[in-house]
């Protein structure tokens, strides 16, 4: 109940630096020149007919008037207002309407869905979508709500029958999903509690789903399987319980831990959504732990033997060995796990190079990684602001929406923004320069670099536009380029850090565990190595867009910039995760 409603109130943004020029310079912009960076586009189709007929013109006069009556719109403009060349398409059969939908990310959600139906469909002789950034992102968040209900509705029957599979008992195999649900709705609880305070992702329920899931599992099933393992020896429950906690219970409690820790080290970056992730992962994983070393226990005692009720695998074992689900279990299971293991061992060295190797060739498309920022693609092919974005970027000049703006602030004079717009026009890669708009002691120039609208070029094009000279006017830029920029240089910043408290925290906890220096330095260096594999492959696939047809999806040739962060935090806590699993038996045993 406390965690009902949370998706609505969270945000799909969060990629920018709250600290950085470009954010800056984009809150002064949206204060100061509310068109200057319209988050709202109306795609006018008209058809065959040109977008100069009169009877087109008249329509898109009578919607655009509509539109700047709207309550939270402010900067209206359109083409057939200022005849801009980068507001009409090169066929001449579309053209925009731009405005600014005014408020945080939840209040232009809400003016969008008020709006939206009134806009978007025939208009006399015009045909109206709607589209702009504000559009992707409430898409985005709206799909993300619907795909969760649906990977859950799928995850937790397909989950059942795994369980049931491994543990045969059907009793056995509800208390792992009991666990998960609890950490599920938990965490859901959490995320609500701290949308009060703080912006929070949309994307942290994914990571709650997955992690809420597969944590429950792990931990469960670890605990479940020792319990049973313990019933079969012979022990009574509470014995049995006991030596489960003193166990199991302590390696899922270093695990979790470990877990979290890794998570944590997203809390040291700006962005929102990276800290987000920390939010919803931090709380799913203690709440899973909670959940797995004290609902479980609490079952143990109520159930008993009765623990193995159920057993839905008993027919297929008819006329083979007899006994328990769990003791056959082990049986069966020492039959190829433990060659396995014995095979690895005689030949330790080469499995070794072997692994190590082809681990580091997995990695190598990493080096040629290429960092962008999440746009409409991400959208399926049909989403209605995906279709407005991409006939914008192929049919319309210039790159519309991909430009930069040049802040000015201080007591300008004509001369001096003169000056000004000459020095920006002289800087390579600048295409054109328009401006510029005067405000009170400030003003803003709008420039159109040559190159896409966040390649290289460009991204060195908003650097050099910092470095220039300007006189007695204090400059800002800001655009898309300029907020990838800023964000790749916040994560560098950041990072050494984030890596310093997984690893120091991780060598300190695996350590408690075991009481081994060598154990320690050696599970960092391996779990690491593993996450090699990882950074190539989504660089094999997702940038360079192998299997984008058969995973359906398409490669915007670059990965989004928080991405390896995000992977190596959550991978890495999960790598350790198991790595401890087994650590923690391995010298259980060994003692």
């Amino acid at each position: 109940f406390a965690g009902s409603g949370v998706a609505d109130r969270m945000g799909s943004g969060g990629w920018q630096a709250p600290d950085a020029e470009s954010s800056y310079a984009t809150e002064a912009l949206e204060r100061e020149f509310p068109a200057s960076q319209p988050n709202l586009l109306l795609l006018v189709d008209s058809g065959t007919a040109s977008v100069d007929d009169p009877a087109v013109a008249a329509e898109a006069a009578r919607i655009t008037e509509r539109l700047a009556g709207e309550p939270g719109i402010s900067g209206v403009t359109s083409y057939w207002q200022t005849e801009a060349p980068a507001l009409r398409a090169e066929d001449g059969r579309e053209a925009l309407i731009a405005a600014r939908i005014g408020g945080d990310e939840t209040e232009a959600g809400e003016t969008l869905e008020r709006i939206a139906p009134d806009f978007a469909g025939e208009s006399g002789p015009v045909t109206v979508s709607v589209g702009g950034p504000v559009a992707v992102q409430h898409e985005m968040q709206t799909i993300i709500q619907e795909d969760l209900l649906r990977a859950e509705l799928i995850a937790l029957p397909v989950t059942l029958v795994l369980l049931v599979m491994v543990f045969g008992s059907a009793v056995a195999a509800l208390l792992p999903l009991l666990v998960g649900i609890v950490a599920i709705l938990g965490t859901n609880a959490v995320l609500r509690g701290l949308t009060e305070f703080t912006d929070v992702s949309v994307f942290a329920m994914n990571l709650t789903t997955a992690l809420g899931l597969g944590l429950a599992i792990d931990y469960a099933l670890f605990i479940v399987r020792r319990f049973r393992e313990e019933l079969d020896a012979g022990a009574d429950t509470r014995t049995a319980v006991g030596t489960t906690l003193r166990t199991a219970g302590r390696t899922v409690l270093f695990s979790a831990l470990t877990v979290a820790v890794s998570l944590s080290a997203m809390l040291v970056f700006p962005q929102y959504f990276l800290r987000s992730f920390a939010y919803a992962g931090i709380a799913v994983v203690l709440l899973a732990a909670a959940a797995a070393l004290i609902l479980l226990p609490a079952a143990f005692m109520l159930l008993g033997h009765r623990v193995n009720a159920l057993d839905l695998r008993r027919l297929l074992r008819r006329g083979r060995k007899s006994g328990s689900g769990a003791a056959v279990a082990a049986e069966e299971s020492d039959k190829g796990w433990a060659r396995f293991a014995r095979l690895v061992m005689r030949r330790a060295p080469v499995f070794a190079i072997v692994t190590t190797v082809g681990l580091v060739l997995l990695g190598l498309p990493f080096l040629g990684v290429k960092f962008g920022t999440a746009d409409d693609r991400q959208l399926p092919a049909g989403a209605e602001s995906r279709v407005v974005q991409e006939h914008i970027r192929e049919g319309f000049p210039g790159s519309p929406g991909g430009g930069l703006e040049v802040l000015a602030e201080g007591e300008g004079t004509p001369a001096a923004y003169a000056d000004l717009k000459e020095r920006i026009e002289n800087v390579p890669g600048v295409q054109r320069v328009d401006g510029p708009v005067t405000g009170d002691a400030v003003a803003y120039f709008s420039v159109l670099p040559e190159g896409e609208a966040v390649g290289q070029e460009t991204q060195q094009l908003v650097r050099d536009l910092r470095a220039i000279p300007t006189g007695s006017l204090d400059t800002s830029v800001t655009g898309t380029a300029a907020v990838l920029v800023d964000s790749k240089d916040a994560i560098a910043d950041r990072l050494p850090w984030a890596i310093g408290i997984i690893v120091v925290v991780t060598l300190l906890l695996v350590f408690l565990l075991t009481g081994s220096v060598l154990i320690p330095i050696q599970a960092v260096v391996l779990n690491a190595l593993s996450l090699t594999a990882m950074f190539g492959a989504v660089v094999w696939v997702f940038q360079d867009g192998n299997l984008s047809g058969v995973l359906a999806f398409t490669s915007t040739g670059d990965i989004e910039t928080t991405l390896p962060v995000l992977m190596f935090c959550v991978a890495f806590g999960l790598s350790m995760d198991y790595g401890v699993f087994l650590l923690s038996r391995i010298k259980e045993e060994y003692d």
